[in-house]
């Protein structure tokens, strides 16, 4: 499959003298799960009883969320990667919820005289999750920074370029050759994402609506015709809702799906987390405890993918979108929808309206 190239120009071109590396975060120890969880839905109202439910999750990891070295790992494979290509950009780490936040990343820059610094958020896709609120981040730590603070440039979104598709390809395929070699052929290939209110993805572009659920799908759509051929079938499932029970959020869940599945006679599923960048808590839990969990009970034989993680193809699509914004090279995209997420208007991805508000 060949890419569409595209050119592209950033509001700020280059040159460009860092690279800001955004993610969620996640906690580093037994003490930083409930102050982690209070920072994540701090506004919400959400009473410390419900956030020690979702804490158990990370008590079966030690209190130690998988994000914080899969982040140390990404970075010292993009180090590697910038050496092999002649980038010669620092790499700084900001999260939103947890350290190193994100405003001490940005005063380190300053403090190191960065003047105008790449960001290369951890998520592919348009939504208010995904990156209104990363751009609000950037926004609200420069203004805490203050005077100096670096002019931060975010990165497109990438859910169709090569690479990541590239990435995502070799999971699957991996994932397959995990499964009885009788039950692959036959095997459903389900894809997962982190659900979100359905005001949310309603809102979630500023060419149409939907976009959110619209580019997951496409990964989803370009993934599987690489794997199975043109016109392959998949599923698109959603997991790891968190909103109340009131409120709707994308569907189906992941569990649910995987017992339609039985009930049709499936045997086998391999179920890609295409949605994620890496096997952070909610695909290590969610999947590879949950969902695995129900398979089984199912009779469901259930093989995981990988996420990109630090896949070659995946660390050099990064690269590649650097060297869009930093020298000007066209945008390489796989998908149908086209280059999104460049200068991004302020009205972009709001923010859901909250039941009352």
């Amino acid at each position: 499959m060949e890419p569409t190239l595209s050119p592209i120009a950033y509001e700020n071109p280059g040159p460009y003298d860092a690279l800001l590396l955004l993610s969620f975060g996640g906690p580093e120890g037994p003490d930083d799960v409930l102050p982690f969880l209070r920072n994540v839905t701090r506004g919400r109202g959400i009473p410390d009883e419900r956030l020690a439910v979702v804490g158990e999750h990370y008590a079966h990891f030690g209190g130690v969320s998988p994000i914080n070295d899969q982040n140390r790992a990404l970075i010292a494979a993009l180090r590697a990667e910038f050496a092999e290509r002649g980038i010669e950009l620092p790499i700084y780490w900001g999260n939103r919820n947890w350290a190193p936040f994100v405003a001490d990343a940005v005063r380190e820059m300053r403090d190191d005289g960065v003047r105008r610094a790449l960001v290369f958020a951890t998520s592919a896709t348009s939504s208010y999750s995904s990156c209104r609120q990363y751009r609000d981040d950037l926004a609200g730590a420069r203004e805490a920074v203050g005077e100096g603070a670096p002019v931060l440039t975010k990165l497109r979104h990438f859910f169709d370029h090569p690479g990541v598709v590239a990435a995502d390809v070799d999971g699957v395929r991996a994932a397959l050759d995990e499964l009885p070699a009788e039950l692959r052929d036959d095997a459903r290939l389900v894809f997962t994402a982190h659900s979100i209110p359905q005001s949310m993805n309603d809102v979630s572009g500023p060419r149409r609506n939907g976009l959110y659920e619209a580019e997951q799908r496409e990964t989803a759509r370009l993934t599987a015709e690489a794997v199975r051929g043109a016109g392959a079938e998949f599923d698109m499932v959603w997991q790891s809702r968190s909103g109340p029970p009131q409120v709707p959020w994308l569907e189906p869940d992941i569990n649910d799906h995987l017992e339609t599945l039985a009930a049709r006679g499936v045997r086998a599923v391999v179920v890609a987390p295409t949605g994620f960048v890496s096997d952070h808590i909610e695909v290590r839990w969610d999947l590879d405890t949950e969902a695995a969990e129900t398979a089984e009970r199912l009779g469901l034989a259930f093989a995981r993918a990988a996420t990109a993680g630090t896949h070659p193809a995946f660390v050099g699509a990064v690269c590649d979108l650097i060297d869009e914004a930093r020298v000007g090279a066209p945008a390489a995209s796989l998908g149908r929808l086209g280059v999104c997420g460049v200068d991004c208007p302020d009205g972009c991805c709001p923010a859901p309206r909250r039941p009352g508000a």
